[in-house]
């Protein structure tokens, strides 16, 4: 990006389209009501990953379950996993309350204004940081994420590589000069709301604009080609075998994930590593794995679930153990009416519709 296109850019003017647009146009969200920094510390990192129409009852459920730092503080892990069932990337719940403990007991509750501070508390980032001083504390600090990085690179044109840690750098700083210090709460938030509605990555709706003639990639024309972005490697492909697995009390098996990792801590029927394994030993893999012998029966059906960096192919097969109790300390054996109070997985959720 040529220096020239900030020195001509009408910073002023700029703010103040900017905000008259979302004066007259913001979405009435939940979090949006008051400044309260704990409330809007849980809808950003809700947000991240996750769309905001999917956020929204999850945020009304949690914050009437732990209304403060108080109550999520003190609640057990397992509750706060099932209150974030479904939400995916359950990480960010485990580092929110891990967070949220130590504000408690350093902070005397109180969400911390400064961003050293703030910065140094476990799972917020540049952009959690940013959005909680702007939006709750309304401090003048950049909040770039992605619709962000979007608009700013068409606004001044910036043909750098946003995948790269120095662009996002480079994006900050470009905010941190052009932000309203009168109200970057809504400067931020207004950005944010014209990257997901009208400056979206693909056919950008440049005609409705409110800041359409600040921008360098429309009137040069390359806004279609902006921002760059490189591509992501494909994700891998693992095949597993999910076994429901009854007793004769009618109870399943079911079973915790590691503390560390991919869906840590959450609980899931068993899977078996069709390639590791192969289909003929999923009973010997289940008695030597966990101890249980087992017959499988019927295939109830298939599932894919996508993450970020792997795509599990899940096929679900019924099967039968004369256990009624596991050796295994990750094992569980649990009733339908009981299976409900564990947090599932997505993934699993949708394989409880075979249960009986």
């Amino acid at each position: 990006m040529n220096e020239e296109v900030l020195k001509e850019f009408n910073k002023q003017q700029f703010q103040q389209d900017l905000l008259s647009w979302y004066y007259q146009h913001k979405r009435d969200l939940p979090w949006r009501r008051d400044q309260d920094p704990y409330k809007v510390w849980v809808s950003e990192i809700m947000l991240q990953q996750t769309k905001v129409d999917t956020v929204i009852p999850y945020f009304y459920r949690f914050i009437e379950k732990f209304p403060t730092v108080y109550e999520l503080a003190a609640a057990d892990e397992q509750d706060v996993l099932k209150a974030w069932e479904g939400l995916g990337y359950y990480s960010r719940a485990k580092n929110l309350q891990t967070a949220v403990r130590e504000v408690v007991a350093s902070y005397d509750g109180v969400v911390p204004d400064n961003p050293v501070e703030l910065g140094s508390l476990k799972g917020i980032g540049p952009y959690t940081r940013g959005a909680i001083l702007s939006i709750a504390y309304n401090q003048p600090e950049p909040a770039v994420d992605g619709n962000v990085m979007r608009v700013i690179s068409r606004i001044l044109r910036i043909e750098e590589d946003i995948a790269k840690v120095k662009t996002r750098n480079l994006i900050e700083a470009k905010v941190r000069e052009i932000i309203s210090e009168e109200d970057p709460a809504s400067f931020n938030q207004a950005i944010m709301d014209l990257g997901s509605s009208i400056c979206t990555p693909k056919s950008p709706a440049c005609m409705f604009c409110p800041i359409q003639e600040h921008c360098k990639a429309y009137a040069d024309g390359v806004q279609e080609e902006l921002p760059i972005k490189t591509k992501a490697k494909k994700q891998k492909k693992i095949p597993y075998i999910a076994l429901l697995i009854k007793n004769e009390n009618n109870e399943y098996v079911i079973e915790q994930r590691q503390d560390k990792g991919l869906l840590a801590n959450l609980w899931q029927f068993p899977m078996v590593p069709i390639e590791e394994v192969g289909r003929k030993n999923l009973e010997n893999w289940i008695f030597s794995e966990y101890g249980l012998t087992v017959k499988v029966k019927e295939h109830k059906g298939n599932l894919k679930h996508v993450f970020s960096h792997i795509i599990w192919q899940l096929e679900i097969y019924k099967a039968e153990t004369k256990n009624i109790a596991a050796d295994d300390p990750r094992l569980r054996f649990v009733s339908l009416n009981q299976i409900s109070k564990y947090p599932f997985p997505v993934s699993h959720q949708k394989m409880m519709q075979y249960l009986s």
